[in-house]
């Protein structure tokens, strides 16, 4: 008979890309152990502090902040707020005692995963990138176990540890949509050509930037355009647009139902982040990617040429999208045959058992 799961932590956050994958393995585990005890740890000032709530979790702050990329008076605070946060963490897994620690990237995984495993406490870390990050290289000399997506992650953690599992994703991806649904949702015809363009649940400045750029070949090209711009981009955009937007084209602050954005979408413009990535393989979607310059170890272009030496993606340097992009991303979508070739490929790589393999590696480690 299976162990019981009564108290867990899951620690993580910053954008979307590692929040969805959390929630997923929360309501796995919440639908296998009804009464269990679930608590989030993540950074003050961060959207895990609203998106976790808002699923119906709890979520502890620490004021843990990134390593300042520049050399600056920011290396001392950072210091302060790490130490900080290492004693907020030792108190929090003090008192919760939980059974086992999970820490799925972000900045507060790794103050939280260090106490957790200083207390004996099983750790397994979920790491979605095909290029580790420094946290979690560090951490996995103190885990259990590593769940990744990718292969060859040996050369950055012991082979040992390692579960090729996959990412988790939405949960509502990995179910069948209503079509005729989705195309009522964004006021579409089933016989337009349509490009969505996603730059991560933050937002891309670059991205927004080249569709501003190439507004007018947007307008003349005969295809439908729905643009998440991100929180932050929205207003200026709205402004600068106010006039001048075409009317193929909609925006989008932020898409709460992805599920219906992709089912519409016959090409996706996006960054190349791994939790993006993982549901652009389980719905099967042609993309160009245009990976994040702005990320540690350039993992995005990394977790980019994964697809696009298997066929299963295009990519577009961030440094050339202003050129490149548009003209690319046209020829594609009006070209069927090589539409579908690349969806095929990237539907090959799904992973579509993620989240419920990741479950029982937690199962496992607590019996």
């Amino acid at each position: 008979m299976k162990k019981k799961i009564n108290k867990v932590i899951l620690s993580g956050g910053g954008t979307g890309g590692h929040i969805f994958p959390a929630l997923s393995i929360a309501n796995e585990i919440k639908r296998r152990n009804p009464e269990v005890d679930i608590l989030f740890v993540g950074a003050l000032g961060r959207m895990e502090m609203e998106k976790i709530p808002a699923a119906g979790y709890e979520i502890v702050g620490l004021p843990v902040m990134g390593f300042p990329r520049k050399p600056s008076l920011k290396i001392f605070t950072f210091f302060q707020k790490l130490m900080q946060s290492a004693s907020m963490a030792k108190k929090i897994v003090k008192d919760f005692q939980p059974e086992i620690a999970i820490g799925v990237g972000g900045y507060a995984s790794g103050p939280l995963l260090r106490a957790a495993a200083k207390k004996k406490v099983p750790c397994l870390i979920q790491e979605q990138n095909s290029y580790a990050g420094i946290t979690n290289k560090l951490l996995s000399k103190k885990v259990n176990s590593i769940c990744v997506a990718y292969d060859k992650m040996e050369k950055f953690f012991p082979a040992d540890k390692i579960v090729f599992t996959g990412n988790p994703v939405r949960e509502n991806l990995t179910q069948k949509q209503n079509r005729k649904e989705a195309l009522d949702y964004f006021s579409l015809s089933d016989n337009e050509k349509v490009i969505l363009i996603v730059g991560g649940s933050l937002g891309a400045r670059s991205i927004n930037n080249s569709v501003l750029k190439n507004i007018k070949e947007i307008a003349t090209s005969g295809v439908k355009v729905v643009w998440q711009t991100g929180a932050i981009y929205f207003d200026r955009i709205q402004e600068e647009l106010k006039e001048s937007k075409p009317e193929n084209l909609q925006i989008h602050k932020f898409i709460n139902r992805m599920d219906l954005a992709y089912e519409v979408a016959d090409l996706v413009i996006s960054r190349a982040g791994a939790g993006t990535i993982s549901e652009l393989c389980l719905v099967g979607k042609a993309s160009v990617l245009v990976p994040s310059p702005n990320v540690s170890e350039d993992h995005q272009t990394k977790n980019a040429m994964a697809l696009v030496e298997k066929d299963a993606a295009l990519m577009v340097k961030d440094n050339e999208i202003d050129d490149k992009l548009f003209p690319l991303a046209f020829s594609v979508v009006a070209d069927k045959s090589k539409c579908e070739t690349i969806s095929g490929k990237i539907k090959e790589l799904a992973k579509p058992e993620a989240t419920r393999t990741i479950v029982d590696e937690v199962e496992k480690l607590i019996r």
